[in-house]
């Protein structure tokens, strides 16, 4: 007889890392920031911890004593993070004299990147893991329950039991079947003249500012760089009048246990000794698979033209470079198709304790995915490549 033990965990050290990692690698669409040490990297620097509105509730289900399923969940007492925006839903519950939060998501914090969030060694742990996270918060009293960016199996175990599928549009970029371009002037050959001409035109403005670049693989990336990037972060967020999600220590963690996973990218004004660092981009990998994903920037000073070069440019021309064959944008952003990278659709997951809620927010999902689905249709429109016969 199969004996299979359900447990959550509010402490993500305490699930068995290896056991982890092996079960995410064999899923359909593993990343690294799924990985044991990346959320517990998390944790650990208290980026996303119970004092940040992030209170691990990690779910494993065992089967004679082997992990056969997990997934990463929070219970999370805010919607700040997720890239996948249900404030209106959260306003609605309070209006009406109820509480909305705490909620459960189930999410990579601070981390809009498409991939495996049900981890399970077959179809019937999967389908048990989301009866595991329904009945979690029917047990909590939660007023829902949420995953975010998942790939397809989890879509159809997701939507087999119920849940109300969210469709959203995220940017990438990906290289070309079969031969792939040469370096990056060949990718620049390949968009529409107008494209290609505005590009050259900011790269112009970002050299004609004597900025160039440095860029700094892995371990290569020591304390004073990491140190002068989290300065770097911190100011993008502050431009903006709000707090950084992730501290000094997370990079840190990443740094110990994580270097392969991280490229960045310096840019340097004037010469000599009077050379300076103003900016800085990083961008995470996936050595394994050939993916690499634009995360965290920001810079001392300003130059025309800087963000595209070194959140778009420099990480092309390097991925083109090294033969990966992927680059993700992050989230939103339509002006990310005029450097080429073109619609892509994400979806979200949602589970809601009250049947009039339910309701209303399925309807209102009706009508979004119509909306979503005729707003890709009108940008696959305006696809900055040459036909191919041109």
């Amino acid at each position: 007889m199969v004996h299979e033990v359900i447990r959550v965990h509010t402490d993500p050290g305490d699930i068995d890392a290896t056991g982890w990692n092996t079960l995410l690698e064999g899923q359909a669409s593993p990343t690294p920031f799924l990985r044991h040490e990346y959320l517990m990297a998390m944790h650990r620097s208290a980026s996303a911890s119970p004092a940040t509105g992030w209170t691990p509730s990690f779910i494993t289900i065992e089967r004679t004593g082997r992990l056969v399923a997990a997934c990463a969940l929070y219970l999370k007492a805010h919607s700040y993070g997720e890239y996948v925006f249900d404030w209106a839903w959260a306003d609605a519950y309070e209006r009406h004299g109820l509480a909305y939060y705490p909620k459960l998501l189930g999410a990579v914090p601070f981390t809009p990147v498409p991939g495996s969030r049900l981890l399970a060694q077959d179809e019937a742990a999967r389908g048990l893991l989301v009866r595991a996270i329904t009945a979690l918060a029917q047990q909590a009293g939660l007023s829902s329950a949420h995953l975010l960016f998942f790939d397809e199996a989890d879509r159809a175990a997701l939507s087999s039991a119920g849940w109300l599928l969210r469709e959203g549009v995220q940017f990438h970029w990906t290289a070309p079947a079969g031969e792939p371009w040469p370096d990056f002037e060949g990718f620049l050959g390949s968009l529409q003249r107008d494209k290609r001409k505005k590009i050259l035109q900011e790269r112009r403005k970002v050299a004609e500012a004597g900025v160039t670049f440095t860029v700094h693989e892995g371990p290569a990336i020591d304390d004073d760089l990491w140190d002068f990037f989290h300065r770097c972060y911190t100011l993008t967020y502050r431009a903006h009048h709000s707090r950084p999600y992730l501290t000094r220590a997370f990079f840190a963690e990443m740094a110990r246990h994580m270097p392969a996973h991280w490229l960045l990218f310096v840019a340097w004004r004037g010469e000599g000794a009077a050379r300076e660092r103003i900016g800085a981009s990083l961008i995470a990998l996936d050595p394994a698979r050939g993916a690499a994903y634009g995360r965290y920037w920001g810079a001392t000073a300003y130059v025309p033209c800087l963000h595209f070069e070194a959140c778009y440019y420099q990480p092309l021309a390097w991925c083109i470079a090294n033969g990966y064959r992927r680059f993700e944008g992050g989230a939103q952003g339509e002006h990310k198709m005029a450097r080429g990278l073109l619609p892509v659709r994400t979806f979200s997951a949602h589970w809601l304790a009250d049947r009039r809620f339910a309701s209303a927010v399925a309807d209102f999902l009706e009508q979004e995915g119509a909306g979503i689905g005729a707003y890709v249709d009108e940008l696959k429109e305006r696809n900055p490549f040459r036909p191919a016969s041109s």
